[in-house]
Order: structure tokens, then C-alpha cells, then sequence
């Protein structure tokens, strides 16, 4: 964490290129500063602990201390004291107002609940939601280190394209040159030199064009991970094959059951939707509670006397007009909702397995093919400007075979993408994506 601080605080001070890799991109899109998904689900765990937290109060003694200090006056009449009242005392009659007077009354208070199975259940649902929401945490942490993945290799392909359209560009240079020195020397023609100058020109406005989209894409390789805009990254990392280890598709299935972070949660909202349904049955069941309080009270504090109160009640629901039924079908309903997520959930997770690990195998052999066709275009290319030079064939071949050999660089460039994306798209179906990067 703190190497990570560090790269933030240099990314933000330092005029110079920020050097960024592909693991330290996912450190910095997971850090607290980093991503706003990860960010909004660490809030979220939070609010949901709280609320385990009011859950759990519910079980536990409710303290309250008060103090009070009144000056009163009463009107004895107004509740029937000293109307028609006769004292065998000659001259006296029962005043009907009194006061003003005052009271003092010091406590202390408690409650306990001592039988509530319905809390009980609720305080174990807070807590499986409190877990579900942790749970939660991980998958966005893993969601978005598969997004800054995905923009890391966008941005390394980008880095690859401009490089390809560099050479691309170098070689029409050469074979301008080579057509000049030809016509020069009586065996080539004008229109090679323009054909040759065309093909510049077309290599130029893909350079360009390379050249925004790699801008494009560091822009957005620094939104998804939470810098600022006006970072400027060398990425350090490159467009690359990496065999993986050879996996059967019920390996594949048994780990992402195991892993993915999101089916976890899901399972755990699961058994949270159980418990609260069962905490609204159990709301039936009669529910004790013991209270009791302490203190003085009196006309004063010298005249203040101890008194207190110690007690039970026991509560027990007849009826509430068929609210309580109500929230038992909804909760019931809830459940019922969260096992066909579950079920779905599962299912989508195989597909996601099924896709990648069949995506994979394609790239795979997509490298192969690119690989060979690459080199069987350098080698056309090469004979072709060795005929050319030697007087054997005219221009035209040799840009057939420069345009060829583009199309294998593009082809090559596009296959290794495909297969890194293929890669990150397995690992996250497999819900390792944050292992398989470091």
C-alpha cells in the first residue's frame, strides 16, 4: 500500500513520464484513492456493517440516565380532589389550587431483552448481509481490475500499432528509395515512384491515426484507474504471448465455483433473505424483556428520597390487521427471489467459463497462424525487392508484398491482443483476475 501512495503522489507532482505496469495499474485502480466502483462498494460494506451493528442493539441493555426539575401548580377541582369535600375543622375549607411547588427526580434506567427470537434472527441476517457486502468489495475489486486489464493491453496495442506503422512507414520510405534508383537507372518507370509515394502517404495517415488512438487510450487507461488526465504514463509492459497452464473444463467450472467473489455474495444474500424471512415468522412467538430503573426524587435534594422499579414484560401478538403477514409474504417472496439469482447466476458462470476457455483456444491458434503468415510476408517481401532490383519484375509486386506484409503486422498485433484479452476474460470467469496479473 504504501508503494502505491508513492506511485500516486508522483503521478500527481512529477512532470515526467509515470512508469506503469500492468500489476501496478491493478494496484492503483484497487487502492482506497483508486477506483470509484471500488471506492462506492468499500461504502457500502460500511453502511452495511452499521447496520449489523443497529441489529445487534436490539439485543443488548438500553442505559439511559435522566435528571428533572419541575415547578408546578395544580388545579385539585379539575381532577375531582376537594369538591363537595367536608373538614370537621370550623372555618377551613379544601383549597381547589395548589403550587407553586417543586420536584426533583434523579434515575437511572434499563432494559433488556430476555426472549426475542425474531431479533435474534435478524441480528444473524445483518451479519450474513454485512459478510455478503465484504464479499461485494472483492468482486468490484476484481471487476475492476478486469476493466484496467482490458485498458492496459487497448493502450499496449495501441503502443504496438504505432510501432508497426513506424516500420510500415520506414519501409515505404526504402522502397521509394529503391524505385528512384531504379528509374534512375533506365529499368523503372514513373508511375512505381508514384505508386511508391502513394503507399508513403497511406502509411503516414495510418501513423497518425495509430497516434490518436494510443492518446484515446491513455486517457482512458487513466480514468479506469483513477489518476489524473494529465498523467503522462510510459507503460512498461508489451504486447506479448504467455502460454497458459492447459485447463478441461470441469477444472475450470470447480475453480470459478470456488473463487468468483460475486457468487460468494450472492450465496450469502441468499441465507441473509432466509433469516429475515424466518425472523418475520418467529415474529408470532411471545417476546420478554426485564426493565427496571433507580433513583431520588422529592421536593428537593435534601428531602429527596431512593425509589425504583424492577419488572418483565412479556409480549404477546394477537393481532396487527394482517401487517405481519404481509411483510411474511414479502420476505418469503424475497428469498425465493434470491435463490432463483443464485441458481442464474451459476449458470452464467459456466457460460462465462465455456466462452473464455473456447475464446482462448481460438487466439491461441490465431497467434500460431499470425506468426507464420507474418514471416511468410517478410520472406515475400524480400524476393520481391531482390526481382525488382534485379530487373526480373516490376513495382507493383513489390507493393503487393509491402501491403501484404502490413496486413500480417496488423494480423499479428490483433491475434496477440485477442489472445491477452482471451486470457484476462478466462481469469475473470474464473474469478482470479487480480492473481493472474501478479
Amino acid at each position: 500500500m504504501r508503494a502505491v501512495c508513492m506511485l500516486l503522489c508522483a503521478a500527481t507532482l512529477s512532470a515526467e513520464p509515470v512508469e506503469l505496469s500492468l500489476k501496478r495499474a491493478v494496484q492503483l485502480a484497487v487502492s482506497p484513492e483508486g477506483s470509484t466502483r471500488v471506492k462506492l462498494a468499500e461504502e457500502s460494506r460500511k453502511q452495511a456493517e452499521s447496520r449489523s451493528t443497529q441489529a445487534k442493539a436490539a439485543l443488548l441493555p438500553d442505559l439511559s440516565a435522566g435528571f428533572n426539575v419541575q415547578s408546578l401548580t395544580r388545579n385539585l377541582a379539575a381532577v375531582g380532589i376537594g369538591v363537595g369535600a367536608v373538614i370537621p375543622v370550623p372555618g377551613f375549607q379544601f383549597p381547589t389550587f395548589v403550587g407553586p411547588f417543586n420536584t426533583i427526580d434523579a434515575r437511572v434506567s434499563v432494559a433488556q431483552s430476555v426472549f426475542d427470537l425474531s431479533s435474534i434472527r435478524r441480528f444473524q441476517a445483518s451479519k450474513v448481509v454485512a459478510a455478503s457486502a465484504r464479499s461485494d468489495v472483492r468482486g468490484s475489486e476484481e471487476q475492476v481490475a478486469a476493466q484496467v486489464a482490458r485498458a492496459y493491453l487497448t493502450a499496449i496495442r495501441a503502443d504496438a500499432d504505432i510501432e508497426a506503422a513506424k516500420a510500415n512507414l520506414a519501409l515505404s520510405e526504402a522502397v521509394l528509395k529503391q524505385a528512384e534508383n531504379q528509374k534512375a537507372a533506365g529499368s523503372g518507370t514513373g508511375i512505381e515512384i508514384t505508386r511508391a509515394r502513394v503507399q508513403r502517404a497511406n502509411d503516414r495517415q495510418r501513423l497518425l491515426v495509430s497516434e490518436n488512438a494510443r492518446r484515446a487510450a491513455g486517457l482512458q487507461l487513466l480514468r479506469t484507474i483513477g489518476l489524473r488526465l494529465d498523467t503522462e504514463l510510459s507503460l512498461t509492459d508489451r504486447l506479448q504471448y504467455v502460454p497458459v497452464d492447459a485447463l478441461t473444463l470441469e477444472q475450470a467450472k470447480a475453480q470459478a465455483i470456488k473463487s468468483r467473489p460475486d457468487l460468494e455474495a450472492q450465496e450469502q444474500r441468499e441465507n441473509g433473505a432466509r433469516l429475515s424471512a424466518n425472523a418475520t415468522k418467529l415474529e408470532r412467538l411471545p417476546s420478554v424483556a426485564a426493565f427496571g430503573d433507580y433513583g431520588v426524587s422529592g421536593s428537593g435534594f435534601d428531602a429527596a428520597l431512593p425509589t425504583r422499579t424492577v419488572g418483565i414484560s412479556v409480549r404477546v401478538p394477537i393481532f396487527d390487521g394482517g401487517r405481519r403477514d404481509a411483510r411474511r409474504a414479502e420476505t418469503a417472496s424475497q428469498y425465493r427471489a434470491e435463490k432463483v439469482k443464485t441458481g442464474d447466476l451459476k449458470e452464467q458462470i459456466e457460460l462465462d467459463v465455456r466462452l473464455a476457455l473456447d475464446a482462448l483456444r481460438s487466439a491461441d491458434e490465431q497467434v500460431k497462424v499470425a506468426r507464420e503468415g507474418l514471416e511468410l510476408a517478410e520472406a515475400e517481401l524480400t524476393q520481391a525487392r531482390r526481382r525488382y532490383e534485379a530487373g526480373v519484375s516490376i513495382g507493383v509486386e513489390v507493393t503487393d508484398a509491402q501491403s501484404r506484409l502490413e496486413r500480417a503486422r496488423d494480423n499479428q498485433t490483433t491475434a496477440l491482443y485477442n489472445y491477452n484479452v482471451s486470457r484476462i476474460d478466462l481469469a475473470q470467469a474464473m474469478g482470479a483476475v487480480r492473481k493472474s496479473v501478479e
